[in-house]
């Protein structure tokens, strides 16, 4: 089978392995959730390794570096509504602090792919 290259993006890994976390975290949300938060968690998290896929399809450096940044911008969604979740108590501060030092490594790995892309 084919492997596409986002698949040997570490950083389309680590985005993965953040999807899984926020879909199994927001299984315990309140139901009256289940079209708010927990929507919008879960489509922002899959955005990040969505645009990371389809980026790599772009054939110039500046529409690849384009994708990374609505990557990054998906993770900061996923912040933004984390912090909410905590704040209305849907997850601990233990949760809270493993979602947000993924999302910090995500970040950090994103920032630096797009300079690679626009340099290249």
């Amino acid at each position: 089978m084919k492997v596409y290259s986002f698949e040997n993006l570490k950083v389309w890994k680590e985005s993965i392995e953040l999807v899984k976390c926020i879909y199994n975290m927001t299984n315990n949300f309140a139901p009256e959730e289940k079209f708010g938060l927990v929507s919008q968690l879960r489509r922002a998290s899959v955005s990040i390794s969505s645009n990371l896929a389809e980026g790599t399809s772009r054939k110039s450096n500046k529409d690849k570096a384009h994708f990374t940044t609505i990557a990054f911008s998906s993770s900061m969604e996923v912040l933004n509504q984390i912090i909410i979740s905590k704040e209305l108590g849907y997850i601990s501060e233990k949760d809270y602090i493993l979602v947000r030092s993924k999302i910090e490594k995500i970040t950090n790995m994103l920032n630096a792919l797009r300079k690679a892309q626009l340099n290249a």
